[in-house]
């Protein structure tokens, strides 16, 4: 599809004219060739005018949802006033026989739609306006505001959702108009593009952390109709007789915003500290991983190892803070009845590198608390034996700083309630602390201090630091035993907008990508890397971002509606198709089954049947005319693919598209000159979105395949081999018996025995062998077969052999 019209079909239309105008920069190209200096300055001049015009709408749009969002949060907070007095008058309304009557719902309750105007006076006047209508309303009017409120909160998580989109749509358009402008004029413009124009209009870098996290306290605020839950955010809750369970996903860059849109209808943002205002920098976790030049512990949490163990050093926020988290996580195998644990202590910053030499222990620090009340002398025991355990480890196995990992978590959850958790990282970036290739990183400090959390780290040069493509999801549920997880949870996992990759692991992809020279075995999802996990929405996904049918449009929309999709002037909004993707799948499958997918009128349906059979008679005549190099050229190919009048517009489009089929069918027969060639736009195959099963490791490493090992496997290979020894035992009883009973002078008796015992020997020889290789592979982890389909039938054939020579001997002695 052209970017022209995709563009056109995917924007909202409320915001058509905000878009960057994709055409009419495309036009200046062709209409001024051949390329001069003059034709390249007003080139400039029109994209730097498209740059602004995008820049300005965005920093103003979300300006409005801000101011939109606080004004919301009053009135809840003045509704839930309000609905407490109105409780307490109702109480008191026998004692007072002065007590007034609420007003009729008609004047009480009163509809608030922000304009987007900037007059604060008017804002002012309105909201006193306001306030005076609601002085007196009743539970039932209270309950009536909320709902529009409600209706008014879905119609702001559709605005954010659709300015991230915009600003997708728009830097995908700048991007493919400077190339396009470099191919066709000769001038190369995409070098310098970044630094004269993107640097200076950074629309596409806003981060949406903030808004977001003040919606999802708005939308909490009017769910809850102003009475949260309340509850330590550190807390986990009664977790007892709860299965646990943890799952990781990563989450493609474009769809990072309309998944936070679509868990906080479900989970508020979690914020640990509700009193103070969110910034970016409260959201960013680093943890520096220790590890020794064998990457004993890599190695360990890779193959999962029982007692694989994980030390690192965590704090929250900027390199500034002065309290650091010492962190120790354990593998456990079910099989041992032991789960896997993550235990900590703090420490202070200044005593780190003290702690690490052995030089500094946390045994005063932790009695002080005692003192204090604050820990019990059970607890305080089991922190100096953590405490003890981890400084042990470090000198003993030589630990060092290795690897750092900086991310920014938004993390979702009930307050006090651990039974779903949700949490959300974006810009991973992992950096190397080691010094194995001769490069003093830390100084012998516990970290480096020649970077903060300024992501993307431009200090640190490119070979040291690894900037992870996606966001990493980890859902993590406490469901009763026998319950199933909530269906908007399941509904989330299976969605377009997630790609399951089990047991990911910071640490270990920063070692599989940062040492390839130490690493040897490297993760089952490193191949992945190569490939584009995006996915088509299906038309059964139930986590699209919708707005309310019902919501009124703004001031600034004359007769358009808010809702997409009752437009008239254009299709249903989607999500824009990335570059690359390709969004035929949507009409080969309304071509087979329009009636059930479609869910149109009779009339409309018939439409786009005689439509798309008008469109295939075309092609058909196209193909049978074509002659030569003609048929071969880049159009007549785009046209074969493109040709297709898509049956979701809206009805009283689908004659305009049959015209304008026949009219570009008509010109691709009597235009063939290099700009009907520039019109057509064929999908770049590095952008293709590609699926595959098949993985390759990297030349020279070996790819570790999660493989759980469990004692039964190690039971069943002895009870194996225990077997054949006790066939062989048989096997010897029988020549142990035949030679003491025969006859000296009886050699057909010495041949059957020694046949016999030829076979329990191979037999046991044989059993050992086999069960050495099954342990050695099962110790190693290895996704061999380990059925044996030779071994039985050898010994089978090898016990009938001996059996018919001791029969066959025996009858020619007679």
């Amino acid at each position: 599809m052209k970017f022209g019209r995709r563009i056109k079909d995917s924007r909202y239309s409320e915001w058509a004219d905000e878009y960057v105008n994709y055409s009419a920069l495309k036009k200046q190209i062709k209409n001024n060739l051949p390329w001069t200096d003059t034709a390249e300055a007003e080139f400039l001049v029109s994209l730097r005018a498209e740059l602004e015009k995008c820049e300005n709408f965005q920093r103003q749009k979300a300006q409005e949802v801000t101011s939109r969002i606080e004004t919301l949060e009053k009135e809840v907070v003045s509704l839930v006033a309000k609905a407490s007095a109105e409780d307490s008058s109702d109480d008191d309304s026998d004692t007072h026989p002065d007590h007034r009557s609420p007003r009729d719902a008609e004047e009480g309750v009163h509809d608030h739609h922000d304009d987007g105007g900037s007059d604060d006076d008017d804002d002012d006047e309105d909201d006193a306006m306001h306030d005076e209508d609601t002085d007196h309303m009743s539970l039932d009017e209270i309950e009536e505001r909320f709902k529009e409120l409600e209706e008014e909160v879905a119609v702001l998580v559709a605005d954010v959702h659709d300015l991230a989109l915009f600003t997708k749509l728009n830097f995908t358009g700048f991007m493919k108009i400077v190339k396009k402008h470099d191919k066709l004029t000769g001038f190369a413009l995409k070098p310098s593009f970044n630094k004269d124009f993107l640097e200076k209009h950074p629309f596409y870098k806003m981060n949406y952390d903030p808004v977001i996290v003040k919606l999802s306290k708005l939308f909490d605020l009017v769910r809850t109709r102003g009475h949260p839950v309340e509850g330590d955010s550190a807390a986990g809750g009664s977790q007892n007789a709860f299965v646990r369970s943890t799952t990781k996903y990563w989450v493609h860059e474009e769809n990072i915003v309309p998944l936070k849109l679509n868990i906080l209808k479900q989970l508020p943002v979690l914020v640990f500290d509700p009193n103070k205002e969110f910034s970016i920098k409260d959201s960013a976790i680093t943890s520096i991983y220790y590890d020794n030049e064998d990457l004993e512990l890599y190695l360990g949490r890779l193959e999962k190892t029982e007692g694989a163990e994980a030390i690192r050093m965590r704090w929250y926020g900027d390199v500034d803070g002065k309290v650091v988290f010492v962190e120790r996580k354990t593998h456990r195998e079910d099989w041992t009845g032991e789960k896997s644990v993550k235990e900590r202590f703090t420490i202070k910053e200044d005593k780190l590198n003290d702690f690490c030499a052995g030089r500094y222990t946390m045994d005063a620090e932790f009695d002080e608390m005692v003192k204090k009340g604050k820990k019990t002398e059970k607890e305080v025991a089991g922190m100096k034996q953590l405490a003890d355990e981890i400084q042990y480890a470090i000198i003993t196995r030589k630990l060092q700083p290795v690897m750092r990992s900086f991310y920014n978590r938004t993390a979702f959850q009930l307050p006090g309630n651990a039974s779903v958790r949700i949490s959300l990282d974006t810009e991973l970036t992992l950096v190397r602390e080691d010094n194995f290739d001769g490069v003093e990183r830390t100084g012998g400090n516990w970290r480096r201090t020649d970077f903060g959390i300024d992501h993307p780290f431009p200090t640190v040069k490119p070979a040291d630091k690894d900037l992870f493509p996606y966001g990493v999801l980890e859902v993590k549920l406490a469901t009763r035993v026998g319950e199933e997880p909530p269906q908007w949870i399941r509904d989330l996992v299976n969605s377009h907008l997630v790609e399951a990759v089990p047991k990911f692991s910071k640490f270990i992809h920063g070692c599989a990508t940062l040492l390839p020279e130490r690493v040897d075995l490297v993760p089952f999802w490193l191949p992945q890397m190569e490939q584009d996990i995006r996915k088509a929405p299906t038309a059964r996904s139930r986590v699209l971002i919708e707005r309310p049918v019902s919501a009124p449009h703004s001031a600034d929309s004359q007769s358009v509606p808010l809702s997409p999709a009752i437009s008239a002037d254009g299709p249903s909004y989607h999500e824009p198709v990335s570059e690359g993707e390709d969004d035929e799948y949507l009409v080969s499958a309304s071509a087979f089954n329009e009636d059930a997918m479609l869910r149109l009128p009779a009339d409309v349906q018939a439409e786009a049947k005689a439509a798309r059979e008008h469109r295939e008679r075309a092609l058909l005549e196209s193909k049978n005319d074509a002659k030569g190099d003609d048929y071969k050229r880049p159009a007549a190919k785009q046209y074969r693919k493109g040709l297709r009048v898509d049956p979701l517009v809206p009805a009283n489009r689908f004659d305009n598209s049959v015209s304008a089929f026949d009219a570009k069918l008509k010109a691709a027969a009597e235009q063939s000159d290099d700009d009907e060639l520039e019109e057509v736009e064929e999908e770049e195959p590095d952008n293709r979105v590609e699926l595959t099963r098949e993985f390759h490791a990297p030349a020279g490493k070996r790819i570790s395949i999660p493989i759980r090992i469990e004692p039964k496997v190690v039971f069943a290979a002895e009870r194996t081999f225990l077997k054949w020894s006790h066939m062989a035992v048989l096997l010897s009883t029988v020549s142990i018996v035949l030679i003491n009973f025969v006859p000296a002078d009886d050699t057909v008796g010495f041949v059957a025995a020694g046949c016999f015992t030829f076979t329990a020997l191979l037999a046991v020889a044989y059993s050992g062998i086999m069960y050495a290789l099954r342990i050695l592979r099962i110790r190693k982890r290895l996704a061999v077969d380990y059925h044996d389909p030779y071994g039985p039938t050898i010994l089978c054939f090898t016990l009938i052999a001996s059996m018919m020579v001791n029969l066959v001997l025996r009858v020619r002695a007679l």
